[in-house]
């Protein structure tokens, strides 16, 4: 296997999403994000990231010492200690919509491989973590399911799950949210992976049926550049994936009707999720793995739950 070290082109100290999707192994692919995400956090944008969001405070005298974070230390030259709650490990399950609209990409690489290439990056991200991880698949239907669990052989198993080639329908969000509601009794983080092109008139019905039963919900739309600037050149022919219908579209003249659209989509996803207490983030595919992990942790931090940084070197005095 390739080493992690593998040059990539970096941009303010983030791997370039184009440049990610050449690995072709996905597994690396995560790896590479997380742990630059992890080397980075002393360097701008994160600097003291770790302090807010993770299970650290900075060292007082008279506190134990056995506890210091020496690595932390290495990278920050401030001394932190490491605090420990009794908390039962995070179960989640991660949704990747597979749809033919995920099919549709301007860059070297569609909305699909952006949106599984986050999702192997949470799972590894949350199994360093020895927290259990699931994965769905869907399109207009579940496609693949794996219960979450933390064991060996899990992560290659969804990995593998994760790099199947899907055979893309139709996007509904309506049956697929309701048999994870059907198939996940207890308590835990869900991360739907999409580009929400589907009717939401049922949406809200089905993620309040899930924050209802007390799961903490997390949405990253993922969109391609050119979805939100409509910005084609000339009149041309446009097909649509899921209906397979053709279009004769004038860009110039349609641009102006279609992003008021696409803004009143945008808009009313912002108020079912405003008012089911989800967290919703809107990701182009430019935007670099390590910041929509940041995304992700930000929205954990904010309602209070703990993320751990796994990587400390043991207490003094300790093997």
């Amino acid at each position: 296997m390739p080493s992690v070290n593998t040059p990539l082109t970096r941009r303010d100290g983030f791997v370039n999403p184009t440049a990610l999707m050449a690995i072709r192994n996905l597994e690396l692919r995560a790896r590479v994000v997380v742990e630059g995400f992890w080397n980075g956090l002393h360097r701008s944008p994160y600097h003291g990231f770790s302090v807010e969001f993770t299970e650290y405070r900075q060292y007082t005298p008279g506190d134990d010492t056995r506890y210091l974070d020496w690595r932390l230390y290495a990278r920050s030259d401030r001394y932190y200690l490491k605090k420990f709650e009794d908390e039962t490990n995070l179960r989640c399950h991660l949704l990747v919509d597979q749809s033919r609209s995920m099919q549709y990409g301007s860059l070297d690489f569609v909305k699909f491989d952006y949106a599984r290439t986050l999702a192997a990056t949470l799972a590894w991200f949350l199994n360093g973590q020895g927290d259990a991880v699931g994965l769905f698949t869907f399109d207009d239907a579940v496609r693949e399911y794996l219960p979450a669990r933390h064991r060996h052989g899990h992560m290659r198993q969804l990995m593998l799950a994760l790099e199947k080639e899907p055979a893309g329908r139709a996007t509904d969000l309506t049956s697929p949210l309701r048999r994870v509601a059907e198939l996940i009794r207890k308590r835990g983080l869900i991360v739907l992976i999409s580009d929400l092109f589907a009717p939401l008139a049922e949406v809200e019905k089905n993620l309040g049926r899930l924050t209802a039963a007390g799961h903490e919900v997390i949405v990253f739309q993922v969109l391609d550049p050119k979805e939100v600037s409509f910005d084609f050149e000339r009149a041309m022919l446009f097909r649509d994936v899921e209906s397979e219908r053709d279009v004769y579209i004038d860009p110039n003249t349609a641009r102006a009707e279609y992003q008021r659209r696409l803004k009143a989509h945008h808009d009313e996803f912002d108020r079912i999720c405003g008012k089911l207490g989800v967290a919703c983030h809107r990701l182009l595919t430019t935007r670099p793995l390590e910041r929509a992990l940041l995304d992700f942790l930000r929205s954990r931090g904010r309602r209070g739950k703990v993320v751990r940084h796994r990587h400390q070197a043991p207490p003094p005095g300790r093997t």
